[in-house]
Order: structure tokens, then sequence, then C-alpha cells
């Protein structure tokens, strides 16, 4: 009788919590249209599951939204198992789920469901399902865990979309200014734009920490990420040092750094630990890890890694004095808006160990990160590009990208473009 009567209570909870959800989502503001939007035409139409993964709050049951209303009309179902009231939803309880939407709303061929990690071995009731012609639109906050099932029982049968922080040109549009043409740029305009970069520099693109800047979003949602995402997920008995570890590489982002200097640094007992706890990092995507580019495997492996954080307001909220190193903040931000294209990415030593920020082996791009293009700065970075492109023994596009210079540089034959960011970020 006692478990009859959770049953009813857990049928009447379920169509409450889906009906609420489902009125709150149609009603809920698109803001920003983001840049994705356009690309996922195809992968809507598609059979293909649909899986967009990115951090927290970074605004993926918005892209949700925008994707139901340009692309499907009324005819999806929508469930958000972040919802604390299907806290203890289990696989089991999915046939149920889809009993209580029919009920609801009728025969429907497609779901999107946010944040699924929330629901254990969910991936048996999207292929189950899948295979029988119902399209999904899923999305979730860790990338490893994401990765982990749709390889074991939906292995070509997905199709993954990263979905970052606004971009520039989303940042402009969120603050309603109108992006001139680049190609006829006026002082004035040229300002404006130097005055905005700077400005989505400290802000970074987080949605809700722009709409609300006086609420402590970003420390809010890096807790989040660390206690919910990874200490109670990975179910972490020493949550000190994680928080000690994610507090130093986010007051350390475009900085080298040693998992062995870091293992002693933070007494953190081996070299395994750190890469563990970073690999958590990473999935959880606060950061994102650079190898140096080698021919040689085991040395990327070894080599230093070079730290970037998901958000330059994050890094600059969150982070130890960050604020102050516009330079480093300029570094991170020139990383995220390439890896929002590239994955095939390094920085550069060369023999003469000499530094290059990024390279990409695939466009055969060297890209050096400067706040000034004063003379001292001139000269070690135009250095490091010539002596990388030489060891490349193939033509290299050279660029070298400040906070607002603009010229060609020539050196021993080779030209070196020096761009603003702002006018990077927009053509780039």
């Amino acid at each position: 009788m006692g478990d009859q009567l959770q049953a009813k209570l857990t049928k009447e909870l379920l169509a409450s919590v889906l009906k609420e959800q489902h009125e709150a989502f149609m009603v809920r503001d698109r803001g920003v249209k983001r840049e994705v939007l356009d690309q996922l035409s195809d992968i809507v139409q598609t059979p293909q599951i649909a899986v967009i993964t990115g951090l927290r709050r970074v605004g993926k049951s918005t892209l949700l939204a925008q994707i139901a209303n340009k692309y499907l009309k009324n005819e999806f179902y929508f469930v958000n198992f972040e919802d604390e009231r299907l806290l203890n939803f289990q696989v089991k309880d999915f046939d149920l789920l889809h009993e209580t939407l029919i009920s609801l709303f009728g025969e429907k061929k497609t779901f999107l469901f946010d944040e699924i990690q929330n629901v254990p071995e969910w991936e048996r009731f999207v292929r189950r399902l899948h295979d029988q012609g119902y399209k999904f639109i899923v999305t979730g906050s860790n990338a490893s865990l994401l990765s982990q099932e749709l390889g074991t029982r939906l292995t070509g049968r997905s199709i993954r979309v990263e979905l970052f922080p606004f971009s520039f040109a989303e940042f402009l549009e969120f603050k309603q200014v109108e992006i001139p043409s680049l190609k006829v740029l006026i002082t004035k305009q040229r300002g404006n734009l130097r005055k905005f970069a700077n400005d989505y520099i400290v802000s970074g693109g987080i949605p809700d920490a722009l709409k609300y800047p006086e609420l402590a979003i970003h420390k809010t949602l890096y807790d989040d990420v660390l206690y919910r995402d990874i200490a109670t997920r990975y179910k972490l008995d020493n949550v000190k040092s994680l928080k000690e570890l994610a507090f130093y590489l986010v007051s350390n982002t475009s900085s080298l750094v040693s998992f062995n200097k870091l293992k002693d640094l933070l007494k953190l007992g081996s070299v395994n630990t750190v890469k563990s706890y970073v690999d958590y990092l990473e999935s959880s995507w606060l950061f994102f890890v650079l190898n140096k580019y080698a021919y040689s495997v085991k040395e990327q492996q070894i080599a230093a890694k070079k730290i970037y954080s998901i958000d330059t307001g994050l890094a600059s909220s969150v982070g130890f004095s960050f604020s102050g190193n516009i330079g480093k903040l300029i570094e991170n931000m020139v990383f995220l808006h390439l890896r929002r294209k590239h994955h095939n990415m390094y920085y550069y030593k060369t023999s003469q160990d000499y530094e290059v920020d990024f390279f990409l082996p695939k466009e055969n791009l060297f890209i050096q990160v400067a706040q000034h293009f004063a003379d001292v700065v001139k000269d070690r970075e135009v250095r490091a590009l010539v002596a990388a492109s030489i060891e490349q023994k193939q033509p290299s596009t050279l660029m070298i990208i400040t906070e607002s210079d603009k010229l060609l540089v020539e050196q021993e034959g080779f030209k070196i473009q020096v761009v603003p960011l702002y006018e990077w970020l927009l053509g780039a």
C-alpha cells in the first residue's frame, strides 16, 4: 500500500514538474542569438543525436529554446534534469516519463533533454527510442562523462556541439552595439571597439554574469563546478586539495605549469593525482590544457602545459589579483577564440627555446600575443615567429595580436601581420 501511494505521488509530481518546466521553457527569454544556431540546421534535420556540451550557465538551455523556436515549432518534449525534484530520477523511470509526456502534450518525435548527465545510464533509453525513430537533442556540462556514454552505447549515432561563453560579436550584440565595417574603420569606431574589447576581456562572456553584474555569478558558478560537478560526482575525499589546485590554475591562466611542480607545491602526493584533478577540471569546462608541439607523443606528455580559463571574466573575478595582468587575459581570450573553431592547436618552442603562444599545424599558423608592440616586445615576438617558421620549413602565416596596434612587419624575408585584438576577434 505504501509503495502504491508513493508511486501515485511520483506520477503526480512528475506530471506537475513536466508541465511547469514546459510552460517556463515556452516563455523563456531567448536572449542573444548564438552564432552556433545557424550551424545546427543540418544537425537538427538529421536523425543523429545532437549533444550540446559546455560549462554550466553558459547558455545551453537558452540555445535549446532558440533551437525549438527556429526549427521545431511546438513538436518537441522538454525535460530539465537539473531540477532538484528529479534528483533521484533513474533510467527505469524513463518509460513513466515518456508516458507522462504523451498524456500531457500528445505524441511528439523529438526530445530536448537538459543536463542529461544527471541521470545514470541515460544513454540506454535514448538508444532504444532512437532506434525507433525518435530524435534527441541533449545538453550536458561534463565533457568526459558524455564522451564515455556516447562512446559505449551511442557510437556513430551522435554529433557533438560545443557551446562557449559569448564571442566578442555576441557580447557586442548583448550590449546592443552595432558592428561597423572593419574595412573602413574611422578613429571613433576604433576607439569604441577597443573600449568594448577591454570591457569584454574583464567581464567575459557568461550570459548571467553580464546580465546581473551585481550578483556573484562567477563565484557561485565556480563553486558549483568544484563541489557539485567534481567533488560529489567523483566522490573526492580531498576537496581542499582540489580547491587549492583550481585556485592556483585560475590565478595563473595563460601560464606554463608542470604537473610535477604542482604536486610538490600543493603536496598532492603523486603526479597522477594532479593529472586526475586537472582532467576533472577540464571535463567540467573550467579549464583547457594546451600541449607543446612535438613529433613525439611522449615529449608532448612530459612537457609543461599551458592552462587557459573557460572565461576571462571568471578568471578576473575568482583568481588572485588577476585583473591587473591584461596581457595574460588577452592571450586567454585569443585561445578561446581559436578553440571555438580548432582542436588541433599547440604552443611552440623552438630549438633556441623561443616560445610562440599558438601554433595550428593544419593551417600553418603561428600567433603571438602581446598587450603592446613596444620595441623590446617586438624583437622578442618577431624573433620567435621567424625562428619557428624557419624550423617548419614551409610557408607559414605569422601574426601578432595586440591591444590596439595595426601594421605589417617584414624581417628576414618574412611578413608578420600585427593586428588589434578587437579587429581579429570580429574578423578571424
